[in-house]
């Protein structure tokens, strides 16, 4: 072949191979863009992995609450410090929905019956109201209570060694703990009446009263027990006046309507100088004299780790027994003793933890 010839040839070529090098490279990259498309890189493995991009969705939390008062409230932090100490970060991975019924069993059964609705992952029912209007509106979703006195009086549970089918949780009351305060009323305090404000619509309210006088018969305690009954926060600092002359000091057992109203009744307490008990450390801070209980907190706490386990999938409502506060010890406010011109004991010294 002469050069002329190859000089042809080559131009003839030349515009050949262009274009099956351009036809070759899209087709590469088509087939490229196709595999991505199909979620699958060329080594074969997903490009759209949602277990990798995807974020993990966060537990919807309804917490009810019966009425607004600082032992329910302190119950609240805890259980969102336990679940927090869990790994539940609030706002990423669980949101709260927080209701107040503001003392109403209606707007308690009305809040529980939206929950259902909004299908949350668990609710967290503060008080024996809340957990049982949780209770009726749904035996599906799992329910974990604090701040009850009487889960099994209440119908939550079967007893405290067997949790219901979905729900289970921690009480506000010691086994314990009337017993002590009524010892101690009784062998320190000399005291022989004592005044005690409740709603006897409250059913936790009703149970401590009648094992406060269960537990005064079976003792032999020279101890009257005088009454006046209440059916909201109004009526607590009247229902307290009503007392003055009778008594020689208040027991205040776990109401919620007269925790509510506490201060009410600490001013007919301090105005007549007479010493209020109480069931739990809150009230004594608020200007109680002495108490045998517990911190809210703390059984918020232990709520919510029962709580965090459920979320977590690793235990059911009903595998989780209802728990008592594992915490109880005397603790006195000493500027209420002081006030009062009650000395404090030796042997208080070395029992009791004291608030000034």
């Amino acid at each position: 072949m002469t050069w002329r010839n190859k000089k042809r040839l080559w131009r003839t070529l030349v515009p050949k191979l262009a274009v099956l090098l351009v036809f070759g490279l899209t087709a590469c990259a088509q087939t490229t863009s196709d595999k991505m498309n199909a979620g699958q890189s060329e080594s074969g493995t997903s490009a759209q992995n949602p277990n990798a991009t995807e974020k993990t969705k966060p537990k919807v939390i309804g917490a009810t609450q019966i009425i607004e008062h600082p032992s329910l409230d302190d119950a609240f932090r805890g259980f969102k410090a336990a679940l927090q100490d869990a790994g539940f970060v609030e706002g990423t991975t669980v949101l709260y929905n927080g209701q107040n019924a503001q003392g109403d069993m209606n707007n308690a059964q009305t809040i529980a019956r939206n929950f259902v609705a909004d299908r949350v992952d668990l609710i967290f029912a503060n008080s024996t109201p809340s957990a049982q209007a949780a209770l009726n509106a749904t035996k599906t979703i799992p329910i974990v209570f604090t701040s009850v006195t009487d889960p099994v009086g209440a119908g939550l549970v079967p007893s405290m060694h067997e949790a219901g089918e979905n729900i289970t949780g921690t009480t506000d009351t010691h086994p314990d703990a009337i017993q002590k305060m009524l010892a101690f009323i009784v062998r320190e305090m000399g005291l022989k009446k004592i005044g005690i404000v409740y709603n006897p619509g409250e059913q936790n309210s009703v149970a401590q009263v009648d094992a406060i006088r269960t537990i005064i018969k079976a003792q032999g305690y020279s101890l009257d027990v005088v009454e006046a009954s209440v059916s909201n926060t109004s009526e607590v600092k009247q229902a307290a006046e009503s007392l003055v002359g009778q008594i020689e000091g208040y027991y205040v057992i776990t109401d919620n309507t007269v925790v509510s109203a506490l201060e009410g009744l600490l001013a007919v307490a301090d105005a007549n100088k007479l010493p209020v008990f109480t069931g739990e450390f809150d009230s004594l801070k608020r200007g109680g004299f002495a108490a045998y209980g517990f911190r809210y907190y703390d059984i918020g706490y232990q709520a919510g780790q029962m709580a965090a386990l459920i979320l977590k999938g690793e235990r059911n409502p009903k595998d989780i027994p209802p728990e008592y506060p594992k915490t109880l010890h005397l603790a006195i406010n000493k500027t209420v003793a002081k006030k009062l011109g009650i000395p404090i004991r030796p042997e208080w010294e070395k029992e009791a933890e004291f608030i000034e």
